[in-house]
C-alpha cells in the first residue's frame, strides 16, 4: 500500500506479478492441460476485488496500483469469456470480486493504521474466506447451461 508517488518500481513489480501475471499464467496453463486432456468443460474462476471495478468506494490512499492490477482481472477475464464463447467452448469463466475479507493482510494493515482507518473501507465489517469458498462452490455448481461471469460479494454496510 502507497500513494503511487511513494510506491518502488519494486512494489510495482511484485503486485503486478502477483495479480496479473500469476493469473494469466494459471490460466493460460489450464487451458493448455484442458486441452492436452481432452477436457471440453470446465470452470475458470479468477478471484478478483471490487477494486477492479471502481476506486472511488475505497476512498483511501494507496491502492491505486492495486485498484489498476485488479482492473486488469477485471479487463482479462470478460476476455477470456469472449474468446471462449466465440469458440462456442464449454469451459465458463467466472471473477468472483469479493470486497473486505478478513485476512492476516487487512489485519497487518489495519494495525499499521492503528486509528487512521476511522472513516475507511477497512473500518467495516469483513466478509470471512469460507464466504468466498461458499461463493466459489455457488458458481461451479450451477447448471452447465448458467455462466455466472461475475459475483460479487461485498460485506453488509460496505459501500461500494
Amino acid at each position: 500500500m502507497g500513494s503511487l508517488e511513494s510506491q518502488s518500481t519494486e512494489d510495482w513489480q511484485h503486485m503486478f506479478r502477483l495479480n496479473v501475471l500469476a493469473t494469466s499464467i494459471c490460466t493460460r496453463e489450464t487451458l493448455k492441460l484442458l486441452e492436452k486432456d481432452g477436457i471440453e468443460d470446465g470452470h475458470i474462476i479468477n478471484i478478483n476485488s471490487i477494486a477492479g471495478h471502481t476506486n472511488t468506494a475505497l476512498s483511501m490512499d494507496g491502492i491505486g496500483f492495486y485498484s489498476g492490477a485488479k482492473h486488469m482481472i477485471t479487463a482479462m477475464t470478460k476476455n477470456l469469456y469472449t474468446e471462449l464463447a466465440k469458440k462456442k467452448s464449454k469451459i465458463r469463466v467466472t471473477s468472483i470480486s469479493p470486497g473486505l475479507v478478513s485476512s492476516r493482510v487487512v489485519e497487518q494493515y489495519k494495525e499499521a493504521l492503528g486509528e487512521n482507518i476511522k472513516g475507511t473501507f477497512l473500518d467495516a465489517l469483513a466478509l470471512e474466506c469460507k464466504d468466498i469458498s461458499d461463493a466459489v462452490l455457488y458458481v461451479v455448481g450451477s447448471p452447465p447451461h448458467v455462466v455466472i461471469t461475475e459475483l460479487t460479494i461485498v460485506p453488509s454496510g460496505q459501500i461500494y
